[in-house]
């Protein structure tokens, strides 16, 4: 039977007990189950990023296939390069201001990494979230794969009561840190996932970055750091055959070619 734990600051739940349910939370993702968590545009779902059955269980907890692999979230912008070869100057300074926060980011992965998020085709997005509860299981398990916390087609859910409903006793347990998005409610975006922005063929397509899913920053927002460096088609084509539904990241963009997140968020 699953559980939904208290993990919000202004309720009774002490510190005490918040450790508790970020430590039972990690032990879940430890021995390869599924979690729900908040994150700073909706809520995910998420499994051990390195671990393959995990994975597995999280896209058919969903209703997914491995042609829409989850993005990855981490716990620290020095992880970007634990994850990821060929980093371009320009995504480094888009992370250095929108990091944590609602920027996904597909780069080419380290190919050295043992795991398998699906059919990436050598790309992997990642994102590091601004939501404290996120970060705190994070620092405890490292990079997650995370999805959207709801089934696949459906909307994304903003709160742990709606996951709960959407996903029931696939999750062994729900992360409850209260209504998620309030940061962004005066973002362009209506639903609420975080901005993708692609650069996996940054160094064969001339040198650009591709927005592959709008979200909470704007493509003005985008532009201000990298300038003329973004494209004015709005994805690459090829791999613009994202995924429509929000996540945890958030929605997960179905990687297509070589160029994915949160296409999906916690996300």
């Amino acid at each position: 039977m699953t559980r939904i734990y208290d993990c919000m600051s202004d309720s009774a739940t002490s510190e005490s007990d918040y450790a508790a349910h970020i430590a039972l939370a990690s032990t879940a993702i430890g021995r390869g189950a599924l979690v729900v968590i908040p994150t700073d545009t909706v809520y995910g779902v998420a499994a051990d990023a390195f671990s393959a059955e995990a994975v597995q269980l999280l896209l058919d907890a969903k209703g997914r296939g491995r042609t829409s692999p989850p993005p990855v979230l981490i716990p620290a912008i020095t992880t970007l390069d634990a994850l990821a070869v060929d980093v371009p100057q320009p995504i480094r300074d888009l992370v250095a201001a929108f990091w944590p926060g609602g920027l996904t980011v597909i780069v080419n992965a380290q190919p050295s990494l043992v795991w398998d998020l699906g059919e990436t085709r050598g790309t992997v997005a990642l994102r590091m979230p601004s939501n404290q509860i996120a970060l705190d299981l994070l620092a405890e398990t490292g990079p997650l794969a995370v999805s959207s916390a709801n089934l696949s087609g459906m909307p994304a859910t903003r709160d742990a009561q709606s996951a709960e409903a959407a996903l029931g006793d696939s999750i062994d347990v729900y992360l409850d840190g209260g209504p998620s998005g309030s940061a962004y409610e005066s973002a362009e975006s209506g639903d609420g996932s975080s901005t993708i922005v692609d650069a996996s063929g940054f160094a064969t397509n001339g040198g650009f970055l591709h927005i592959v899913r709008s979200g909470v920053l704007s493509r003005d927002a985008i532009a201000a750091v990298v300038g003329d460096l973004l494209a004015a088609e709005p994805a690459v084509p090829g791999i613009a055959e994202l995924a429509t539904e929000s996540t945890g990241e958030e929605a997960t963009p179905t990687l297509a070619a070589p160029s994915q997140d949160e296409t999906d968020a916690s996300r």
